[in-house]
């Protein structure tokens, strides 16, 4: 077990995580991490080296994990919470793109990359406390953090909330709510049942519904959690 502060918040896509996180990162002074940025910049990597294409069933995993080590991944500071990098390129906004979306589980199922990131991931883990969201933190990532969050909302509720953060961006403005409820659910099916590392409430991680919950409501109860465990 590290002397340093773990929290691990887990869920399925548009759960909140990602915004929650950033707010208990800032009221902790701890260091987010989002892991599923990365995943999306593997992905959009792999897109523009021409190894995926929206509507694509099979990927040649080899050339992904011949990709890896020719793909960095930064972050930075911002006050909306961080900017995201591929090889020095700002991606913040490219990897949001619902091509993106439609294909990340898929790339994110290959075990290289997966082993590759979780590496990545402990290694910034292991340099300052910090809170890390994603799909498999508090099961494989990060197995002794000393809290667990598991997130979840109803996929009408997680669609409406990502339909709205897209409107407000302006991003991928022509996919309808329809369309977003079914790409949530088709990537619920895909994280849940892949192979390595599928997505799964750890044993020890408290599960928390945020349908009908606000944000500084939710991100309350976690802060407690957390108190409690400093205690």
């Amino acid at each position: 077990m590290t002397d340093k502060m773990q929290v691990a918040i887990d869920g399925p896509a548009s759960a909140g995580k990602s915004t929650i996180a950033k707010i208990i990162a800032k009221e902790f002074g701890y260091i987010y991490v989002d892991t599923g940025a990365m995943y999306r910049t593997i992905t959009l990597a792999a897109m523009r080296a021409g190894l995926i294409v929206p509507g694509q069933e099979t990927v040649d995993e080899a050339a992904v994990t011949a990709l890896l080590p020719k793909t960095l991944i930064g972050f930075t500071p911002d006050p909306a919470g961080q900017r995201v990098f591929l090889n020095d390129e700002d991606v913040s906004e490219a990897i949001r793109h619902s091509d993106v979306n439609g294909l990340v589980s898929m790339i994110s199922a290959i075990p290289a990359v997966r082993t590759d990131l979780v590496k990545r991931q402990r290694d910034i883990a292991a340099s300052a406390s910090i809170v890390m969201d994603g799909r498999d933190i508090g099961t494989t990532v990060l197995p002794d953090a000393q809290v667990k969050i598991f997130l979840v909302a109803s996929v009408e509720e997680r669609a409406a909330r990502r339909f709205k953060e897209n409107q407000e961006k302006g991003i991928d403005t022509n996919d309808t709510l329809s369309e977003i409820e079914a790409s949530i659910a088709r990537r619920d099916y895909l994280d849940s049942h892949r192979e390595v590392s599928p997505l799964v409430q750890a044993a020890d991680a408290q599960l928390v519904d945020t349908t009908g919950i606000d944000i500084p409501t939710v991100s309350a109860n976690i802060a407690s959690i957390i108190n409690e465990k400093l205690k």
